[in-house]
């Protein structure tokens, strides 16, 4: 039989997260000394003190430290089993939130989703197109439930889809087509370049050569695409997004002695296999076949 329970490490993780007592008291609707009262029953079983109090602050003792660290998994843990427990109760979940990096393929998730909508007719879907960053992002603070994102995650499950080709693109009347000679480093840096830039609010990323001495940021993909066919800049583009330009010949491959295009990974990302429900479920599947015949039609 155990010897603390749940609610006590609760309120001991209160007390830290809060500065005190009081705080605490406030924070989690609980009296004061019903908190002292958990804190001290805590520290008498354990046969340790956790928490140290001086005057208006309360500080945690080496021992608290450790402790706390233990029971932040160990509350995470009984969080996640009651989420779990909530979710699987309410049978077939009401509605899909996906994050997608914006140069991902469009049409494979538009044909996945269609035959999710078919077999779940009720579901309601919620797409947010991001950049970079921006779909780990969403999926680390809870506001979507899978991410097609170009980066893993350190704490998620990643599962690799597929492979996307950026190729270093102008519009056929650039500058850069007419030097006739293979374009160097030294060449780009002269003209202007059209990036995209990560959507995450923190921890933003960079990605590419970002060598120009002139740059415009954008904030979506079609916005680049539109700059770049418009002759206003050259850029490196996703391969899917732009095969209709390059086969009409308004859009052509720089050529570089090095770097002209460039193979990034896309991965599928979510936090718990037993919190995926039945449609998140059959997504998931469709993307992994279309993935797997569009990585096939290129072999």
């Amino acid at each position: 039989m155990h010897k603390t329970t749940l609610e006590q490490w609760r309120m001991f993780k209160a007390v830290v997260d809060e500065g005190g007592f009081n705080q605490a008291a406030s924070k989690i609707h609980k009296s004061t000394s019903s908190i002292h009262h958990a804190v001290s029953k805590l520290e008498d079983t354990l046969g340790v003190k956790l928490l140290v109090v001086k005057g208006r602050k309360t500080s945690l003792t080496d021992i608290g430290q450790v402790l706390l660290h233990r029971a932040q998994y160990l509350l995470e843990e009984v969080s996640r089993i009651e989420a779990v427990a909530d979710f699987l109760s309410s049978g077939v979940e009401t509605e899909l939130r996906i994050a997608v990096d914006a140069a991902f393929p469009q049409d494979t998730v538009f044909q996945a989703l269609e035959k999710v909508s078919a077999l779940f007719p009720q579901i309601n879907i919620d797409l947010i197109d991001t950049i970079l960053s921006g779909a780990n992002e969403l999926l680390a603070e809870g506001n979507v439930d899978i991410a097609l994102s170009p980066l893993p995650m350190n704490n998620g499950l990643n599962d690799e889809l597929c492979c996307i080709e950026f190729v270093a693109v102008a519009h056929k009347n650039h500058a850069l087509h007419q030097l006739g000679h293979e374009l160097s480093v030294e060449n780009l840096r002269s003209f202007r370049q059209v990036i995209v830039h990560d959507s995450a609010i923190q921890n933003k990323t960079d990605a590419g050569w970002l060598g120009a001495k002139q740059r415009w940021s954008v904030s979506h993909l079609h916005t680049s695409i539109k700059l770049v066919e418009n002759n206003m800049g050259y850029a490196w583009l996703p391969l899917p997004a732009i095969k209709d330009a390059l086969s009409e010949g308004t859009l052509k491959r720089l050529q570089l002695k090095d770097g002209g295009s460039r193979r990034v990974s896309f991965y599928l990302n979510y936090f718990d296999k037993d919190r995926v429900g039945p449609a998140a479920r059959e997504f998931m599947g469709e993307l992994r076949l279309s993935t797997m015949d569009m990585s096939n039609s290129e072999t």
